[in-house]
């Protein structure tokens, strides 16, 4: 039986999600819902509907898991809570200092409805973060750091493009490389945000925008760009297509501990990605995790969960024994 798939909104994620699907032959796509007119979109998936997102809790019973595709900024927050009465919802949530807000209200959701939710799903928040739990563990006298870059995020460009007067922007996220050099020395360094990352944005403005009060806007966003060295160009569309068409990311997570009787050995523990694409990666991830996420509900779980909760051999569409006898 297939564990059966609906996509809430198809943009880059969307698109990767659908793509990663026909990767998982245990999982089938059964409908992408959008805020547009369903005529105008052609998905790649035969068989699958294109419906109004205005109609989905009609189709609470045809669909397993729904991955919600929005953006943080402002979608997510009102999404993924409002779904998780009706489906066992799945999200890439990113902004880090709202993700125990963003959890209670999916937790209350989710309960409410007698469904499964799982939120902040990706490679950070998602990989990296069950990477920094593995590492403190195993080395608790000791600092984690996380490098992002360089690399687009997709939240940053997204938050930057709601800004009024803006109609594109690609934002780039950029490791200063002797904090880099420093997590990796072993010498443990206290390093602030602003010390570790550069934010670099490319800005299509409307024609008459304010440009001064729009770069101030982005300098000034709490939780985005305000605790970092920011610069902000503004070009023109033609420039982003042909310079910036691209969607690369990656990043490291360091963790830098020493164990012995005296503290004398010193270890690093070192987790990189070196992505194409930051959204096909990212949606890659969450179908593993609507995996999971289905295997919990099937088994009775409630209410939110993160990849915290869930059990490696889970993610996997192999059985238990086929894992411990070729990863084991």
């Amino acid at each position: 039986m297939k564990t059966r798939i609906g996509i809430y909104g198809y943009g880059n994620l969307g698109r990767g999600v659908e793509n990663a699907l026909r990767q998982n032959p245990d999982m089938e796509l059964v409908a992408v819902f959008t805020r547009r007119d369903p005529a105008s979109l052609k998905i790649a998936t035969e068989g699958a509907k294109v419906l109004s997102a205005a109609d989905v809790e009609k189709y609470a019973d045809d669909i397993d898991v729904m991955v919600i595709c929005g953006g943080s900024a402002t979608d997510l927050p009102v999404q993924t809570p409002a779904l998780a009465k009706y489906f066992c919802v799945i999200d890439s949530f990113d902004t880090h200092a709202k993700i125990p807000e963003h959890f209670a209200k999916v937790d209350t959701a989710a309960k409410e409805g007698g469904k499964t939710a799982m939120i902040s799903v990706g490679w950070d928040p998602g990989m990296f973060s069950v990477n920094r739990l593995y590492a403190g563990a195993i080395l608790p006298d000791g600092k984690d750091y996380t490098f992002w870059g360089k690399g687009v995020s997709q939240g940053h460009s997204d938050a930057i493009r709601r800004i009024e007067g803006v109609l594109d922007a690609k934002q780039y996220t950029i490791p200063v490389q002797e904090a880099l050099d420093a997590a990796r020395s072993g010498s443990n360094p206290e390093l602030t945000t602003r010390q570790k990352h550069l934010r670099e944005c490319f800005v299509v403005a409307a024609e008459g925008a304010d440009l001064s009060r729009i770069e101030k806007e982005i300098k000034e966003m709490p939780n985005y760009f305000a605790d970092y060295d920011t610069t902000v160009h503004f070009i023109s569309a033609e420039e982003l297509r042909r310079d910036h068409s691209g969607i690369p990311h990656g990043g490291f997570v360091i963790r830098s501990g020493r164990t012995g009787a005296d503290l004398e050995n010193n270890h690093i523990i070192e987790y990189s990605l070196k992505l194409d694409s930051n959204p096909e990666f990212t949606a890659s991830v969450i179908v593993a995790y609507a995996r999971a996420l289905h295997r919990m509900y099937t088994e009775g779980a409630v209410g939110c969960k993160t990849v915290f909760d869930v059990p490696p051999a889970y993610l996997s569409p192999k059985s238990y024994l086929e894992i411990i006898s070729s990863l084991l």
